[in-house]
């Protein structure tokens, strides 16, 4: 069970670390709490499972990568593992998603997100793919448009 404390510090990091010299400082004083107090849940949280991972979000497009696509591919069942982790290990490949191809007309059950710099460095990284997989059937789904893009919010008061 997580304690009002619990929740409070989850509240503040999901809104991600502030931009100083000691960020964990800063939220624990925010929170009313020491520093060391704050790193000691968040390492419980870590070994607990509570919080899976730590990272930073790049907005790729201000990187120059102005171009992304979903990839879907049609992996026989027996090689979605291997092809997975094979394309997950990809550094253009920024998500990679198992789904149940159940349709008729939609046999693909294995999708990634690719970005580039030009649609076109999509469809090579796409062939890249396809190549080191031996998966050749694929489409290419290019964005339009983001309409919304955040994280998951916990605990969030109403």
């Amino acid at each position: 069970m997580l304690s009002q404390l619990d929740k409070e510090i989850i509240r503040a990091l999901q809104e991600g670390l502030p931009l100083v010299s000691r960020p964990f400082l800063a939220l624990a004083e925010k929170l009313g709490i020491s520093e060391e107090e704050l790193l000691v849940k968040v390492r419980d949280f870590v070994e607990q499972g509570i919080i899976r991972r730590f990272g930073a979000a790049v907005r790729h497009q201000d990187l120059g990568y102005v171009s992304n696509a979903m990839v879907v591919w049609q992996v026989p069942e027996e090689r979605i593992e291997e092809v997975g982790r094979l394309m997950a290990s990809f550094d253009e490949v920024s998500h990679c998603y198992q789904r149940p191809a159940r349709l008729p007309d939609w046999p693909y059950n294995l999708f990634t997100v690719v970005h580039g710099q030009t649609r076109e460095e999509c469809r090579e990284i796409a062939a890249r793919l396809s190549r080191a997989s031996g998966v050749a059937n694929y489409r290419l789904l290019f964005s339009i448009a983001e309409l919304k893009k955040s994280s998951m919010k916990y605990f969030v008061e109403k």
